[in-house]
């Protein structure tokens, strides 16, 4: 009897500590973990933000994906601002991000910054994460409280940069199945495709679906879009997301899926029959319903596998190790 007595005190003790772990590694993450460390770092982080924003509205766009493709890679660790070195293959030159993941500059500017007055204490993958909440904001998007306390990696992964992001031809199926694998739901993919709402694509990942004579996209939509994007050559050329307001982080992008006028086919899958179709009709009736779900799935996105505690480093230059 003392013998099971013992065994079920030995279970318990362990299932308090994995809990207690749990608990701790999950609080490690606080909205005010800078506040005695380094007070001034949200209005340090949001002036560097707000200068790019009001030099080039594009930017606000190019930072929320920087914050996304970094999570969706090894999770929210900066990552993806290592520079190759001879151990370190980037994620900059996967073929998602070569030639089309901006803001690097910005980051950096704002963590030369805090370096000066608090050096060696705010993260590289928290500036991230807050420079795309000041981003949002900056273009009429929601707001949202950044919990804080992530750490740098001392690694990246461009084999996970060529694999896990989503892609502006992946169907419906996978576009979910790759969300869920992050912990995030199909609303969650969803709302955070609203995201498109603002920013610019390049040719060659449209050409496709503009001269495709579909029934899945309007045609004189298309017509208007085949003027800056000829079947042959000039595949850098941009073209804005959402026609109707460019640099307004709003629910416009939903209504355009309505008319038929998603310009990435990825995008147009999420009204195509199929299980997202009542998500996006919801969203394109309730500006209110797609920023309070937008606001939390980046809340969400932003817990992705942090690295917290005594695991990373703080880098002093976001695109190195120190």
């Amino acid at each position: 009897m003392s013998i099971s007595n013992n065994s079920f005190a030995a279970v318990a003790a362990i299932f308090s500590l994995v809990l207690l772990c749990s608990m701790q590694c999950h609080a490690q993450l606080s909205s005010t973990f800078y506040d005695r460390t380094c007070p001034n770092a949200l209005n340090t982080i949001r002036k560097s933000v707000r200068q790019a924003v009001s030099a080039e509205r594009r930017m606000a766009a190019s930072l929320i994906r920087l914050h996304f493709h970094d999570c969706f890679v090894q999770g929210c660790d900066a990552s993806i601002l290592l520079d190759e070195t001879p151990t370190i293959v980037s994620e900059k030159t996967a073929l998602p991000n070569l030639g089309s993941v901006r803001g690097y500059g910005i980051i950096e500017d704002a963590k030369r910054e805090l370096e000066k007055t608090c050096p060696g204490i705010v993260s590289c993958a928290d500036i991230l994460a807050v420079a795309a909440r000041d981003a949002s904001t900056l273009v009429g998007g929601p707001s949202w409280i950044v919990k804080l306390g992530r750490r740098d990696s001392i690694t990246a992964s461009h084999t996970l940069a060529e694999t896990d992001l989503p892609g502006p031809f992946d169907p419906l199926t996978r576009l979910i199945s790759g969300f869920a694998k992050k912990g995030l739901s199909t609303r969650d993919m969803v709302a955070l495709s609203g995201s498109h709402s603002i920013g610019q694509a390049q040719c060659f990942l449209f050409r496709d679906r503009i001269y495709s004579n579909g029934t899945d996209i309007d045609a004189g939509f298309a017509s208007t879009r085949r003027r800056r994007c000829p079947q042959e050559d000039q595949n850098g050329n941009l073209a804005p997301l959402d026609l109707v307001t460019p640099n307004q982080l709003d629910n416009n992008y939903f209504k355009n899926l309505r008319q038929r006028k998603g310009l990435l086919q990825s995008d147009q899958v999420l009204l195509s029959g199929g299980s997202t179709d009542d998500i996006v009709l919801e969203y394109s009736n309730s500006p209110r319903a797609f920023a309070s779900d937008f606001a939390a799935a980046m809340i969400k996105m932003g817990d992705i596998s942090p690295l917290t505690g005594s695991n990373g480093i703080i880098r002093t230059v976001c695109g190195a190790i120190n």
